[in-house]
């Protein structure tokens, strides 16, 4: 018999961005994407073309790039939004614009301040003009959990006349609970019929995001969408892996369901989105948390020596975990190996990006005795995504002691030229950040500052993110730092 397709919307580019601290450069986004079409994701969200050039920029850059998935921007229901949602994806294989307005009575009154017939019309005529761009059109009822069903049959009925080939039903507040879901996604379903694929887009606010979605499914949505690590607005999106994952361990339950998606690539690509965001998944995150497969009850450990499936429902190998492949590479490895052992972590890379980051391997095996997976995939990313790079840090001299006035000492390259100054602080972070902005001529305001081990081990690597803000009405800047020495 064969088996439905649920269609995996992924939008971790989009929503996954808006978490706090997660904003990604257009270098970056373009490396995101890469790995989402590796990974299998049938739609790729890869921004909101009118919220900025740089949106607009990267969505345009990845539609160029990307040729297996569909690129899909997001659109508000104005005609401003849908043509630079068209402009932006114009180069796409396989193209979508998503287009939304809210349908909830109280987002009607309160933040459009709409009657429902001034929505449905804004709806008609921002799915039409969508139309005039791609055939593949999504409206999204936002708000829809809370939405009335009847509006919702309307509203539904008018943009699919228009030209809708997917209706959203996006619980955006993560308010109801899963048998609440399944009955409106199993109402709209038999509805809409086989006018339309009903999709879902579940928020996380009450920690019922995948329940819900697995939920849906069950009741006839076919779409899904969702995001690597379950970024996203407040507590998040429903998690991509935790779905997939979910589908393919309970075949007995989800039989008549199969995804498109390369399972293998689960791990890569949630170490990639944590490398880049600086967000790192909880250490008992489902699936691809630090401690998901890790064993330290001495039951659960004689269970594991006598039979992995006594405490182990997914195999690490089946996300892309090997988790017996741990000392690769060293100091004696030559470029081939190196090379070879990223194309098996799933990277490929121009000669010019190689290199460079080879030289960083070999200079990180002369200070680190174990070389780990966790190592290249940070190494490597943060080469790749080094092109947006204004200001080097060159050098960093520090005095820190209980007795004296902390200070530090900076060299920083811009275009070519070092400068070097110094400065005291109220203690070595203060003096560091009060240096580079003498340097920089940047007074930046510290946000965010965190420090997490890559790998393990007394010697690991030391993946650094920091958020600056420089004033209120721009966002602010993130950036990453790899090195041995935290400082």
């Amino acid at each position: 018999m064969s088996r439905e397709i649920i269609k995996i919307f992924d939008t971790t580019l989009r929503d996954g961005e808006q978490s706090p601290g997660a904003s990604m450069n257009t270098e970056e986004k373009i490396q995101i994407a890469i790995q989402l079409e590796k990974l299998g994701v049938d739609i790729i969200e890869a921004g909101f073309a009118a919220a900025s050039p740089g949106d607009f920029d990267a969505i345009s850059r990845i539609a160029q790039r990307v040729t297996n998935s569909t690129i899909c921007s997001l659109a508000r229901a104005m005609d401003r939004d849908i043509k630079a949602a068209g402009d932006a994806i114009a180069r796409a294989k396989m193209k979508r614009i998503h287009t939304f307005i809210a349908t909830s009575s109280i987002h009607m009154e309160h933040k459009l301040k709409m009657t429902p017939d001034e929505v449905i019309k804004r709806a008609v005529r921002a799915v039409s003009y969508a139309r005039e761009f791609v055939d593949d059109v999504e409206f999204s009822c936002e708000d829809a959990g809370r939405s009335d069903i009847g509006f919702l049959k309307e509203i539904s009925d008018a943009v699919i006349v228009a030209g809708a080939t997917t209706i959203n039903l996006p619980d955006t507040v993560g308010f109801r609970l899963p048998h609440e879901i399944g009955a409106m996604v199993r109402e709209m379903s038999e509805y809409t019929k086989n006018r339309a694929i009903i999709s879902v887009h579940n928020h996380n606010d009450l920690g019922l995001g995948v329940a819900n979605s697995l939920e849906a499914v069950m009741n006839g949505a076919r779409q899904v969408e969702c995001t690597i690590n379950g970024l996203g607005e407040r507590a998040g999106n429903a998690a991509l892996e935790e779905i997939v994952m979910a589908l393919k361990t309970r075949g007995d339950i989800f039989s008549n369901f199969k995804t498109n998606i390369n399972t293998k690539e689960i791990y890569p690509s949630s170490r990639l989105i944590a490398n880049i965001t600086g967000i790192e998944p909880q250490p008992n995150k489902a699936i691809v948390g630090k401690n998901a497969f890790a064993h330290e009850s001495g039951i659960h450990q004689d269970g594991m020596l006598k039979n992995r499936e006594t405490y182990e429902i997914i195999r690490p190998a089946d996300i892309g975990l090997d988790i017996t492949d741990t000392l690769v590479l060293g100091k004696l490895s030559g470029r081939a190996a190196f090379k070879d052992k990223l194309k098996k972590l799933g990277f490929k890379l121009e000669d010019e990006a190689l290199n460079s980051s080879f030289k960083r391997f070999k200079l990180l095996a002369d200070k680190k005795k174990d070389i780990y997976d966790d190592d290249l995939r940070a190494l490597v990313t943060n080469e790749m995504t080094k092109a947006t790079q204004i200001f080097e840090l060159v050098s960093l001299q520090l005095m820190d002691c209980s007795n004296g006035v902390p200070s530090a000492a900076i060299c920083i390259r811009k275009e070519g030229k070092e400068r070097v100054d110094a400065s005291i602080g109220d203690g070595t972070m203060d003096a560091i950040f009060k240096t580079i902005d003498r340097i920089s001529g940047y007074e930046g305001r510290l946000m965010d500052y965190r420090v997490t081990s890559v790998s393990k081990g007394k010697d690991a690597l030391a993946n650094v993110t920091v958020k600056v803000a420089f004033n209120d009405n721009e966002p602010a800047i993130i950036g990453h730092g790899l090195n041995i020495d935290t400082m």
